[in-house]
């Protein structure tokens, strides 16, 4: 299956929006936005210079299937980011697609931005999301509590 990564647009931060409002997605992601106009503001944000937050569409086939995106991003020090992905249809879920967008997502962010090191966030049940981050080279970094739900951090040193 051919993966490739797209410019986001306020069109797609719509779309994207109401595809990730399911009960299935919402229980494995937290979202910020609650509103589809908090979403188009966080697109908005993300378009101006020296934005902390990045994103790309993903496409399987020439379809729109979802989101990866980085958001924390922070120059000073040692340059680092968050990142997180989204595929929108359960039926493509398994298939290898948030692995290898999320693969080619780190090789653009890190040229675009000279990132050192990259952080994600995922439930301890989101064993989907745990493999697809190990599987670009994330390691476990720490293991929490919040809001009464186990949660992971994963670090990726680029350095």
């Amino acid at each position: 299956m051919e993966i490739t990564l797209g410019k986001r647009t306020a069109e797609t931060a719509a779309l994207s929006f109401e595809r990730m409002n399911t009960a299935s997605i919402r229980k494995t992601l937290p979202r910020k936005a609650q509103t589809v106009e908090e979403a188009l503001a966080d697109f908005h944000a993300s378009q101006r210079p020296a934005a902390s937050s990045f994103g790309r569409t993903i496409w399987a086939e020439d379809r729109y299937v979802g989101d990866v995106w980085c958001c924390c991003i922070d120059l000073g020090g040692t340059p680092n980011a968050m990142v997180s992905y989204c595929v929108f249809e359960p039926a493509l879920w398994g298939q290898g697609i948030a692995s290898r967008a999320l693969s080619m997502f780190l090789l653009e962010i890190t040229g675009k931005y000279g990132l050192k090191t990259v952080g994600a966030f995922t439930y301890s049940s989101n064993l989907p999301s745990i493999r697809v981050l190990e599987k670009n080279g994330f390691r476990l970094a720490e293991e929490f509590v919040e809001n009464g739900l186990s949660s992971q951090y994963f670090q990726l040193d680029l350095l």
